[in-house]
């Protein structure tokens, strides 16, 4: 039985083979005066839209002979980079001034290829030694001019790249456009184009470790570090607000009702104040759909799990700025190899609820998740392929997810139930249960389940939507993310505030004297998920420049896999959470 410690040292080395560098980023290469280092060209798209983007060819640049793919990892294709060799030659401390690397005359139609995409803001990206480089192809003279048809297109022709070096390694690298050379691309007409670039070489005392930091500064400037901290003493406050809420409330009713209910009959009359004692014999009563319900336990725990390993990767370090697919990777490698937890969970659950089709649990716990992401993917993906985007997944990927699903992530579902099955387990209820229900009485309209989820969701989403910003800026922006122990802190506080709201409620709800409990604590607890995709339409609309078909597809698409994610692993959280509040009260008075 492989232990939490050896899973992860497991998707590490994974992960840091499938990459090809180790911590650093580097494939450590040293160089000599005049060695050829590696230069990729990524891929092009609109600026943003990052989900839209294109091989850098696709474009009509300079193709140079001999054009080379580089054999990417699973990350890397799943994260849409297509990288393949640049025009460029920057040879190890070799200068070069206004080298002419191409002249090409453009056709009217690569006019108009080139004029769409530079009136779309459309950006490069490449890889010189494993560091990133960005750049706009072009630029909009608008000259304080309101009417589109009277702008000015222009295609930057003249590339300037300042590399700086330590010793025998590449240390950074920056690529800037010279805004005197350009190509006119508002006419439709043929054009002449010589495309040239500089090279400059400068010593730095930069080490080679320390080469990656540049890129995680950003996200720790002082004015970001100050919202973060803001956003964590938020949160802190809202679960100090909810844990004296329920030490000064709760408690003090429950003390009350155990009180009472140790006076025997004398003050056992108020049924509306202490109405759960009434309801000890259906509390425990099994809820409909109780194979469905098993499999949400066992895919939310499942989703814990790979939340909780990916936390601990990234603490140690793995997913460090533009370490590319890492991210991806790790993903895909943890959830194959945490499907036992949710085969195991679900049916384990299940033979608790006395549940007989066991079979037909796991299967339903192996959809549950990967039904809605595969078919989400496959319209997504039909998508990318009628766009010809980099996000279309080519065949044989695909093949290897599928094989992964088959040979990895399935035999560990069944395994995992079968151990769940043959584990025995009974359900522990401290109360007999009565042969029939019994009746609920009416219920004002804020006591049912819908206002009872906006309640539950609103508090853990207050907790955590400072942050969700830069998480979205990052995730459908071009902002670096690197501050993973701040979003570990919001992560527990959001665990604990989830818990504790959907402990209130439940408690609320029995003392009306409903005791149909579980689901609704599943509902509140996952709620929060419901909260954070009526934000991505905030988003969205407020907070980004998202447009066209395909990245709004692509955004509501997947962000609705995530939410779900989301409400299947934080409705577990607050299910456990009340089961243990329900025991604990029940377990404390004299059931007859």
């Amino acid at each position: 039985m492989r232990t939490p410690t050896t899973l992860l040292l497991l998707v590490g080395a994974i992960l840091f083979s499938g990459t090809g560098y180790v911590r650093s980023d580097a494939s450590n290469h040293r160089y000599k005066d005049g060695d050829t280092v590696p230069l990729y060209a990524n891929k092009v798209g609109p600026f943003h839209n990052p989900s839209e983007t294109y091989r850098y060819f696709d474009l009509p640049f300079c193709i140079p002979e001999g054009v080379k793919e580089k054999k990417e990892a699973l990350g890397e294709v799943l994260n849409g980079d297509r990288l393949v060799s640049a025009p460029y030659k920057l040879n190890f401390r070799d200068e070069k001034d206004s080298e002419v690397y191409c002249n090409k005359k453009l056709t009217k139609e690569e006019v108009k290829q080139f004029r769409k995409a530079v009136e779309k803001d459309y950006y490069f990206q490449m890889y010189y030694d494993d560091l990133p480089i960005w750049g706009f192809i072009g630029k909009v003279d608008k000259d304080i001019k309101s009417d589109p048809s009277e702008f000015k297109y222009f295609l930057y022709k003249h590339i300037q790249f300042e590399i700086l070096y330590n010793k025998d390694r590449v240390i950074e690298i920056s690529a800037r456009m010279d805004p005197h050379s350009l190509v006119d691309l508002t006419e439709d007409k043929e054009v002449d184009a010589e495309f040239m670039y500089t090279v400059k070489w400068k010593e730095t005392e930069t080490p080679f470790e320390k080469r990656m930091e540049k890129y995680s500064m950003s996200s720790s400037l002082p004015h970001h570090l100050e919202i973060h901290w803001f956003s964590i003493i938020n949160s802190c406050v809202t679960v100090l607000l909810l844990t004296g809420f329920l030490a000064t409330i709760l408690m003090r009713v429950l003390k009350n009702d155990f009180m009472k209910y140790a006076q025997d009959e004398e003050a056992a009359d108020d049924q509306e104040e202490t109405g759960w004692k009434y309801i000890h014999g259906d509390v425990f009563r099994f809820p409909t759909h109780n194979s469905l319900f098993a499999a949400s336990l066992g895919s939310g725990t499942q989703l814990f799990t790979l939340t909780i390993f990916i936390f601990m990767l990234a603490l140690v370090g793995v997913f460090y700025p533009y370490n590319r697919g890492a991210l991806f990777t790790a993903l895909v490698v943890i959830y194959a190899l945490t499907s036992g937890i949710a085969g195991y969970t679900s049916a384990s659950f299940y033979c608790q609820l006395e549940g007989k089709s066991w079979v037909r649990n796991l299967l339903l716990t192996g959809c549950l998740f990967c039904g809605p992401l595969f078919l989400t993917f496959c319209f997504l993906n039909t998508v990318a392929i009628t766009y010809t985007a980099t996000a279309a997944l080519p065949f044989g990927t695909i093949v290897v997810i599928v094989l992964i699903w088959t040979l990895v992530t399935s035999p560990l579902l069944v395994l995992g139930g079968i151990a769940g099955k043959n584990s025995k387990a009974e359900f522990q209820a401290p109360c007999r249960t009565t042969k029939y229900p019994r009746e609920i009485p009416p219920l004002p309209w804020y006591r049912s389940a819908i206002p009872q989820m906006a309640m539950a969701g609103f508090l853990p989403f207050s907790a955590i939507y400072i942050e969700l910003y830069y998480i979205f800026a990052s995730v459908w922006g071009h902002r670096i993310y690197t501050i993973y122990s701040i979003l570990f802190i919001v992560f527990i506080i959001l665990i604990i505030v989830t818990a504790f709201i959907t402990v209130a409620l439940t408690y609320f709800q029995l003392a009306a004297e409903d005791h149909q409990w579980w689901w609704r604590s599943f509902l509140c607890g996952g709620s929060t998920g419901l909260f954070i995709y009526a934000y991505c339409l905030y988003y969205y609309y407020a907070r980004s420049d998202m447009s066209g078909f395909m990245q709004t597809s692509f955004f509501f698409g997947y962000m609705a896999c995530i939410c779900y994610g989301f409400f299947l692993m934080l409705g577990t959280v607050g299910f456990r959470a009340a089961l243990l509040f329900v025991r604990h009260i029940y377990r404390s008075i004299k059931c007859e």
